[in-house]
């Protein structure tokens, strides 16, 4: 680890200067390569298992988006394909605030951006300060687009989104927009008294018999007013209504988990769900750290026995201190994992930029 002064003690390693533990796996020095197991300074669960992964590094850089919509940073890459055109929207930090931004790739490796897709909204609007993190569905001729919005955020330049997060609506013809705001349609929000009560913005969604399922984000503060995150799923049947969030999460708060893009391996059926893990910084505050993976039989039914690192700073080539939400698109034989890092050891939420990492398919069960 570097910059910090570490010893071998029982195979752990322990960081003296953030008092931080990590277990090794098992394995011979000439076997397999090793992988260390962080033990977070306040206890929250940790995964025991990974995913083989080949991270290929940055492949879209923030700074030069147009109307200098990614000034500050490129984040949360929500990537699909449609007609041989891979779509990406990601949050560009720009001169006005947080924005939903495209752009669009044949091979994920070349990227043209086409400038923000969303504009804030009025003052009085939900989204007046950052219409960010959108999560598209089509149905028939018509796209449907969730998407996170908030009235509050930390001062400029940085403008980073602050609770409550809810999601809202738009809609249009045509997976590159224009896009058409629904305020009329409150899909779903946060509520007190829930596990959403902060937190309650969009995610992946999948169609199941005759309703639609969104896996979404939630969170809520606990008694020492601190942020305890997971994800849960909401439902309807008519994507120009309202959504009813299931009475419980699929995931304990405790995970510290956010977002979601799932993928159904057809071969062994089996769903996957990736997500950022929220981990700790040698001070204490908090920062996407890790991607994860759950994986299910049945989407109604999660187990946080069933989960594994993903990517983390020991596997991603260029971003050694945050590493944040992933989606997933299939290509050909693999499976291409879209996320958001910076590069080197920063943990800021700025200057982040979009990087890829690959994955064979068929998409096995991790095991020890």
């Amino acid at each position: 680890m570097k910059n910090c002064l570490a010893f071998l003690v029982m195979s752990s390693l322990v960081c003296l200067s953030c008092r931080q533990t990590y277990r090794e796996s098992g394995g011979s020095d000439a076997g397999p390569k090793k992988y260390l197991f962080k033990k977070y300074a306040d206890g929250r669960p940790n995964a025991s298992k990974r995913m083989n992964v080949r991270d290929e590094g940055i492949v879209l850089r923030h700074g030069d988006g147009p109307d200098s919509c990614d000034l500050y940073g490129a984040r949360e890459a929500i990537a699909f394909e449609f007609n041989g055109v891979y779509y990406v929207h990601y949050d560009g930090a720009g001169s006005v605030g947080w924005l939903a931004c495209l752009a669009t790739s044949r091979d994920l490796a070349h990227w043209t951006k086409r400038g923000p897709v969303l504009r804030l909204g009025g003052p009085d609007r939900p989204d007046s300060k950052s219409a960010s993190a959108p999560w598209v569905y089509r149905d028939g001729d018509t796209w449907h687009m969730f998407y996170m919005g908030t009235p509050n955020t930390s001062p400029p330049p940085d403008r980073v989104p602050s609770f409550p997060y809810m999601t809202l609506k738009a809609r249009s013809s045509s997976p590159e927009g224009p896009w058409e705001k629904q305020y009329d349609v409150v899909p779903f929000s946060p509520t007190a008294g829930t596990y959403y009560t902060i937190t309650a913005s969009p995610g992946f969604i999948v169609k199941s018999g005759g309703e639609f399922m969104q896996f979404f984000s939630a969170s809520i503060f606990d008694d020492r007013h601190d942020t305890k995150r997971t994800l849960g799923i909401a439902r309807t049947k008519d994507l120009n209504g309202a959504w009813k969030p299931d009475p419980a999460p699929i995931l304990p708060l405790s995970e510290q988990v956010e977002n979601t893009s799932l993928y159904f391996e057809p071969k062994n059926n089996t769903w996957f769900l990736f997500t950022n893990h929220i981990g700790l910084d040698p001070k204490g505050v908090e920062y996407t750290d890790a991607i994860w993976v759950y994986w299910t039989k049945d989407l109604n039914t999660w187990s946080v026995s069933d989960k594994a690192i993903v990517l983390d700073p020991q596997n991603c080539t260029w971003a050694k201190g945050t590493i944040g939400m992933p989606s997933v698109v299939v290509v050909g034989t693999r499976l291409a994992l879209l996320y958001d890092g910076s590069e080197g050891e920063s943990t800021s939420h700025m200057g982040r930029d979009i990087g890829l990492a690959w994955i064979e398919l068929p998409l096995e069960v991790p095991g020890e």
